[in-house]
């Protein structure tokens, strides 16, 4: 993903490593609109951009467009999918983390406000454990119990665990990414201050 790329068609670009191919999806973005993250369906093949306001689903076999995800924020920073594919987390840089369950409507489902300045990424964590961790320009990082459960009927439990703060400012950015390790639940976290932490 380059936001910033001259071309249109530059700005996102798909890697198929095994057949050592690139594949260019979008010849345009209406609106002018920039993509500035996008995620791969855990078991579909599905494609999710997130523009600045929107998160829009693509089907890459059929190469349609599947579905619309109107996200009531101003700038979305990242996009990430929850392991069932049923659940689809943004942050932004208006502070909020917006979550849709994709079984309802294209509006979200939540919008949680914990950060006092911009949220850089929001990330579940890829494995088994109910985790999603959000780092924000505020130098900190929430962690919270995100349950999803295989009952339609029945919410995702989201309750906040822990706020990480080692981190410090500099020069108005705090944290500026974060990744789940795949099997543990350890969290790893990079800021502007120059360090990379690994929490367990």
């Amino acid at each position: 993903v380059s936001p910033k790329a001259r071309a249109t068609s530059n700005q996102c670009i798909i890697h198929a490593l095994n057949q050592q191919k690139s594949m260019r999806p979008f010849a345009k973005l209406r609106g002018g609109q920039q993509v500035q993250s996008c995620a791969f369906h855990p078991s579909k093949p599905h494609f999710m951009v997130a523009t600045m306001r929107s998160v829009r689903i693509y089907d890459l076999q059929k190469q349609a467009q599947v579905k619309q995800l109107i996200s009531g924020a101003k700038w979305i920073s990242s996009v990430t999918v929850h392991p069932t594919g049923d659940h689809v987390v943004v942050g932004s840089y208006d502070r909020r983390v917006v979550w849709w369950d994709l079984d309802f409507a294209s509006k979200p489902y939540k919008t949680l406000q914990y950060h006092d300045k911009a949220v850089r990424c929001a990330v579940f964590h890829p494995g088994k454990f109910p985790l999603l961790a959000a780092c924000s320009d505020d130098a900190t990082v929430s962690i919270l119990h995100a349950k999803v459960f295989s009952d339609l009927m029945q919410s995702p439990m989201i309750v906040p665990v822990k706020r990480l703060r080692d981190h410090m400012v500099n020069q108005g950015f705090g944290v500026l990414a974060c990744a789940w390790h795949p099997h543990q639940p350890w969290l790893f976290t990079a800021g502007s201050d120059g360090r990379a932490y690994l929490w367990a």
